[in-house]
């Protein structure tokens, strides 16, 4: 119903006000008793194989909201009714921002992706806390960390710490987000001398807390083995807890989407199935050549129950959607939960 009927109806609007507009009615039919107990009991998936302990957290389930769907906090109670087993708000700059210019967000219906040029637009640190002050889930809630577009790299490590004390109350993990192609120099801070000194102030902060909180670093596709390298060494000095891999791409391989039409979109980064291939090797590599010396989330491409297997097959620990979610709709967490628990019931009766 969702494919053939909604979201047809959806894909004639524009893709940022349609986004606002859903937002607007889950978080208004999750208000209605009757309505929120019907839609859990068709999304979620309960079932004790489904549980992960990772990070010294308890994950209900593996399938999670990649960071950029719920950039204010505004919507995470809900989407956990959806049955996502974790979500990660942001990303969250200090000060709200308007981003960049519109439109930044732009469909590829024929390859399933999306190019956005966002640009952190978000309500900032005070707006999101205010929110996380609502929680009534028992779902993992993770904090994207970003710097405002006006701040100058050199100053960036006070933005990340900023956002890091603010958050750090309110949710159970955190993501480096230094790896967006949207705002201009970001991830000039993916050099190992800059990152290195931003996660260095955050975590000599974390390790001086009662209870300290996983720090986790969201790398780019783009990135080659040599600096997957340096992000492994990061994890050798325990400067990270894990990795996301991987952020949206720069790059525009094996589009069908015409030339002349990528071209008119402009610069962006690039999510979707055509990141899928990307994605599972650089979880692969990160995996294999580290010897599974961390966990990894693996993001990019997951649109099928198959795709979420992939990425697990490839040494990822748990997976988040986004662009999945939306070519896919509602009930995504719930298909891939199940395949998992399929294949474990498989893989059981083959070793039986």
């Amino acid at each position: 119903m969702y494919k053939f009927l909604i979201r047809p109806l959806f894909f004639l609007i524009d893709p940022e006000k349609v986004h606002h507009q859903v937002v607007s009615l889950l978080k208004f039919g999750m208000m209605i008793p009757v309505i929120k107990q019907i839609i859990r009991g068709l999304t979620r998936v309960n079932d004790q194989r489904l549980h992960r302990n990772l990070f010294g957290l308890h994950f209900e389930n593996p399938v999670g909201i990649a960071a950029g769907f719920d950039k204010n906090a505004s919507c995470y109670n809900e989407l956990a009714d959806l049955g996502f087993g974790f979500i990660e708000i942001g990303t969250v700059t200090p000060k709200g921002q308007p981003g960049n210019p519109k439109t930044r967000l732009f469909r590829l219906p024929h390859d399933h992706a999306l190019i956005n040029r966002m640009g952190f637009n978000n309500h900032g640190l005070d707006a999101a806390v205010e929110n996380l002050q609502k929680r009534r889930t028992k779902a993992i809630i993770g904090g994207n960390l970003g710097k405002n577009t006006s701040t100058p790299n050199a100053e960036a490590v006070n933005d990340y710490v900023t956002v890091f004390n603010g958050l750090f109350d309110y949710v159970d993990y955190f993501v480096v987000n230094v790896s967006c192609p949207n705002i201009t120099d970001l991830r000039e801070l993916q050099d190992q001398e800059a990152l290195i000194n931003i996660l260095q102030k955050i975590q000599h902060i974390n390790n001086a807390k009662t209870n300290p909180k996983p720090v986790l670093l969201k790398v780019s596709p783009d990135l080659n083995e040599a600096q997957l390298d340096e992000v492994i060494d990061l994890a050798g000095k325990q400067l990270i807890a894990g990795v996301v891999a991987v952020n949206t791409t720069i790059t525009r391989n094996g589009l069908t989407t015409s030339e002349s039409e990528i071209k008119s979109i402009g610069n962006g980064g690039l999510s979707g199935k055509p990141l899928k291939q990307r994605a599972t090797e650089v979880i692969r590599y990160l995996s294999e050549k580290s010897g599974k010396a961390f966990p990894i989330i693996g993001v990019g491409g997951i649109e099928t129950p198959e795709d979420a297997i992939e990425k697990l097959e490839a040494g990822a620990d748990l997976i988040q959607v986004y662009t999945g979610f939306i070519y896919e709709g509602p009930f995504i967490a719930k298909k891939i939960n199940r395949q998992i628990i399929r294949n474990l019931s498989k893989n059981s009766d083959n070793k039986n």
